[in-house]
Parts: C-alpha cells; sequence; structure tokens
C-alpha cells in the first residue's frame, strides 16, 4: 500500500473528524494503526487531547492535586507526599524506621568484648560477624564465643536473626 495523494487528503479529513487511527486505518484499507500514526506524525498533524472524562473533571481533580488532597472526607483533605529521588535514604526516615524496629528491653543479651580476628583464626566456636570493610586493612570478624554450629555470638544472633514479625511490622 502506498500513500496516494488523495489517501492522505482522506487521512486528514478524518484526523480533523476525530476519529482514532484505529478507525481511520479501518476505512482507509490496507493499512494499519500503527502506519496511521506514523503518517499522522510525519505530516504534522495537530495533535488531539487524550480521552478520559470530561474537561470538568479534569478541572475538579487539578484543583483537588493543587491542594495537596484527595477530596473532600469529612471536611478534610489527606496529603499527598511530594517526595521524588531515593527518599529511603532521607536521614528522618532512616530514623523512623529505626526507632520501630525493636524497642524491648533486652536484658538478657550480653554485648561481647570482640576478640577482633582475621578469617584465619575463626573457628566452629566463634563468633562470625564482620565488622568494618572488608576492603580496609582495619577489618575483622568479632571472634566471641559462641555455640557450637551457632555462626554468630548471642548478642550478634539478636541483631541478625529478628522474628518476621518484627520485620513486617517496619515495613
Amino acid at each position: 500500500m502506498s500513500w496516494t495523494d488523495e489517501r492522505v487528503e482522506r487521512l486528514k479529513k478524518l484526523w480533523a473528524d476525530g476519529l482514532s487511527a484505529s478507525q481511520i486505518a479501518a476505512e482507509l484499507g490496507g493499512v494499519s494503526r500503527n502506519a496511521v500514526i506514523g503518517k499522522v506524525h510525519r505530516l504534522n498533524l495537530p495533535g488531539r487531547a487524550k480521552s478520559g472524562g470530561s474537561s470538568a473533571s479534569r478541572a475538579k481533580r487539578a484543583s483537588s492535586a493543587s491542594r495537596g488532597g484527595y477530596g473532600s472526607r469529612g471536611g478534610a483533605t489527606r496529603a499527598i507526599p511530594r517526595t521524588r529521588g531515593a527518599t529511603a535514604l532521607k536521614p528522618d526516615i532512616i530514623a523512623d524506621a529505626v526507632a520501630e524496629i525493636d524497642t524491648r528491653p533486652v536484658e538478657d543479651v550480653v554485648v561481647p568484648i570482640f576478640r577482633k580476628l582475621p578469617l584465619t583464626e575463626l573457628t566452629e566456636k566463634t563468633c562470625k560477624w564482620p565488622i568494618g570493610d572488608p576492603l580496609q586493612d582495619d577489618f575483622y570478624f568479632c571472634g566471641a564465643e559462641c555455640d557450637e554450629g551457632a555462626p554468630y555470638c548471642t548478642y550478634h544472633a539478636k541483631l541478625a536473626f529478628q522474628p518476621a514479625a518484627d520485620r513486617k511490622r517496619v515495613r
């Protein structure tokens, strides 16, 4: 199929009448919806407003968004958080999340005295909790005593293994 002058004129007329690209393709015959869209763009025909409701409902949504709410609920509007980017890294959000993790007092846990062992000195009975940056010279492992078969001492086990209910509550 080639775009003859008369087919181009018919396309322009149908486009101006407000028909969709699919409807125009059906009217012309032998051409796809995407071909119609491509020709419309190459001819620089004026775009049309997207359907999706009346202009009155669009104006109502715009005014509601400008107030920062979703509309009226008993006279009050709910604020929409306006954030972009890595919001999880903002200090106040981190502080709130950390505060919610575990607020129960922990009396039965004793903070171990780190033995600062290198990897080569770890055994089945030493805590393998890494401390520091592995790429730096001052990197070490806790090295405190732990139960055989357990990877961490009591203190680091409490940090590493939190109950599922507590993890879900943080989210």
